[in-house]
């Protein structure tokens, strides 16, 4: 989060002060005195609010949200900004409820100089529009830091537009977006969801303005860009180097969702596209039937080790190419491959799956996708790919509705693959979910994470229909698969069946 400077946020006061209260303080004590304080809740994201003041001496800051249940649900932050004039974003705050905002003040040596509270009145969150949050499972002592976000979608004929919110390990709400009163944002679809960038801000895509967004965590749009001639769907990531690689369609073609864009940060410009009518074989219709949505690419991420990316086409299968359009490897199931449009075999970038003991599995109706063997299953109608660190690819295989072209697998699974690029072989290494069955079964959307820090996975099916329509967010042990957390997210309403399209777990403050 940026420490941000006292004259952008005078100049909020004067567009939002009608929107905010400044909230009665006392004096702190020690060696410091405060003055010119104005407390103000932040429109755009009513679970956050600046505290502007000056202090008599030049102080840097920590703050402290005293949460409900003990120091579990305490949101800390210690700035390193030394200055006289301060303005203190806060996050985490609770909807409907009279929060106390601790601030300590110390000198540039660490010092304590003095402290004071602050009483933040928040207003209650929008009728029926939130889910209902129970925790089935909590571990506060091994489950990862931090809270949930969600790309929310559990809504129906509401006005309000798409409201990413952060829920906490006790199914409190802590952060939300609400856009209505925007006028660049009132109309909201970021489609598969939110993510943070490098700096620590927000970035989404967004389908009806055709523009890439950075925001802050008080939802203030911070940057923008666009790309004319292309309609954007799914999924934005940003490069180590900063630049983003966005999904999209070619506006005027007959076929959609098969194109990918890569966006110089700095200079806004389209440096680089892959066009997946060439390198893949549109007329493969081995998975749908639909001649115009064909590969349905919904997400794509960058290896750096190689300087290439990998697609996730839900109707084709995860691809790997490098930055000039060629097939480096193609991880699905071998029935119905082809030529290529640029007139390329694509058989012979077919990975071969071995067994636990690296012999290859030559069964055909296995390699076909027909049937499963013991230790091997291809990635069916898949979301989420990552790069784990070790170069494997953990990937949230949805099964859709059509597992081994049969649809009788209804279960959802995060799996972990080894692929060895120079010999064109995949391995399955690891997995979660079969087991959960039905309880855990998300046809669609869904969201797979690895937390590198702490060795565990969140495996989050964001729209299972299994009596009634819910999201889950589980947290494992990647060594014993122990269940750390497990939230169940109950929408009012549901569009599509679907409560989330991915959640992440992460800090409040960065």
């Amino acid at each position: 989060m940026k420490y941000l400077k006292l004259q952008t946020v005078f100049l909020f006061l004067i567009v939002s002060f009608t929107a905010c209260k400044k909230q009665d303080v006392s004096q702190p004590g020690g060696n410091v005195t405060v003055s010119n304080e104005h407390v103000i809740l932040n429109p755009y994201s009513p679970l956050t609010a600046s505290i502007l003041l000056e202090t008599s001496v030049a102080t840097k800051i920590s703050i402290r949200v005293v949460g409900k249940h003990e120091a579990e649900s305490d949101v800390v932050k210690d700035f390193d900004e030394v200055s006289s004039a301060h303005n203190i974003p806060v996050l985490g705050l609770y909807a409907d409820y009279d929060n106390t905002v601790e601030l300590t003040f110390k000198d540039v040596s660490g010092l304590v100089l003095g402290s004071k509270s602050y009483s933040i009145k928040t207003s209650a969150l929008p009728a029926a529009t939130f889910p209902a949050i129970t925790i089935d499972t909590k571990n506060v002592t091994l489950m990862a830091r931090g809270m949930t976000l969600v790309s929310y979608f559990g809504y129906k004929d509401n006005p309000f537009p798409e409201s990413p919110f952060i829920f906490d390990a006790s199914g409190d709400i802590r952060w939300y977006l609400d856009f209505r009163t925007s006028p660049v944002l009132n109309n909201l679809f970021f489609d598969d969801g939110m993510e943070r960038l490098q700096n620590g801000d927000l970035y989404f895509g967004d389908i009806h303005s055709n523009a890439i967004y950075e925001i802050d965590f008080l939802g203030n749009i911070i940057d923008t860009w666009t790309f004319p001639g292309y309609q954007f769907h799914h999924n934005v990531q940003e490069k180590p180097n900063g630049n983003f690689l966005v999904t999209v369609s070619k506006q005027g073609n007959s076929t959609t969702e098969d194109y990918i864009i890569e966006i110089d940060r700095s200079t806004k410009q389209i440096i680089r596209t892959w066009d997946l009518h060439a390198s893949l074989r549109y007329s493969r219709q081995t998975l749908t039937t639909n001649p115009d949505d064909w590969i349905h690419v919904n997400a794509v991420i960058y290896d750096a080790s190689d300087n290439t990316i990998i697609i996730s086409g839900r109707t084709q299968a995860l691809v790997k190419l490098d930055e000039n359009n060629n097939v480096v490897w193609i991880m699905g199931c071998h029935k119905g491959w082809g030529n290529s449009g640029n007139g390329i075999d694509l058989n012979n970038f077919l990975l071969q799956p071995l067994n636990k003991n690296d012999q290859p599995i030559t069964d055909q109706d296995v390699l076909d996708g027909y049937t499963n063997d013991p230790d091997f299953e291809w990635n069916w109608f898949q979301h989420a790919p990552l790069l784990m660190p070790n170069g494997n690819v953990m990937v949230f295989d949805n099964g859709g509705d059509n597992r081994n072209f049969s649809g009788a697998g209804q279960y959802s699974r995060a799996v972990e693959f080894e692929i060895n690029t120079a010999h064109k072989t995949v391995k399955q290494i690891w997995a979660y979910g079969k087991e959960r069955g039905a309880a855990t079964f998300s046809g669609i959307v869904s969201d797979v994470d690895f937390l590198s820090n702490d060795n565990h996975v969140i495996f989050s099916p964001g729209a299972v229909n299994n009596i009634t329509i819910y999201g889950k967010v589980i947290e494992l042990d990647y060594a014993t698969q122990n269940i750390l957390f497990e939230a169940t997210l109950t929408p009012p309403q549901s569009l599509y069946g679907i409560t989330f399209h991915r959640t992440e777990r992460l800090t409040l403050y960065l």
